[in-house]
């Protein structure tokens, strides 16, 4: 099943014994997320901010290659740096998110036609951008 056709993907995430330490599974990769300092955690391993961070860059470069293959653009090289700012008052939402993209190889135009091939079809980009529903649901054992 394709993306187009409503894809269904899950990530299992578990303490580990270590507070503010945890295991995150993806199909068969595996690696260690940890809480940030500021709340107690270790802050050794990427952080959930970060993580979604890195999900914008990976989709944004992904996305951008995908279009440039698919429209003929020669494109050299590309890369992104995605930030954001924490809201100053509001901890539970960010102030803003950016994402800078950087292109060679390409003209203004093309590079254009590049970040749109990336805007309009990165999921994680246009639910940021628009919102989107989440659930929670939790079970006892």
């Amino acid at each position: 099943m394709n993306a187009q056709t409503g894809e269904t993907v899950s990530i299992a995430s578990a303490t580990i014994g270590q507070f503010g330490r945890y295991l995150l599974s993806a199909r068969t990769n595996h690696f260690v997320s940890d809480q940030r300092v500021a709340v107690g955690g270790p802050g050794e391993a990427i952080n959930a901010g970060e993580l979604l961070l890195s999900s914008l860059g990976s989709c944004s470069l992904g996305l951008i290659q995908k279009t440039a293959k698919e429209q003929g653009i020669a494109l050299r090289e590309a890369g992104s740096e995605v930030s954001f700012q924490r809201h100053a008052t509001d901890p539970t939402q960010y102030q803003w998110i950016r994402i800078a993209v950087r292109l060679s190889g390409v003209t203004s135009s093309e590079a254009e036609t590049l970040v749109t091939g990336f805007t309009s079809n990165c999921p994680i980009y246009n639910t940021l951008k628009r919102g989107g529903p989440v659930e929670i649901s939790w079970t006892l054992s």
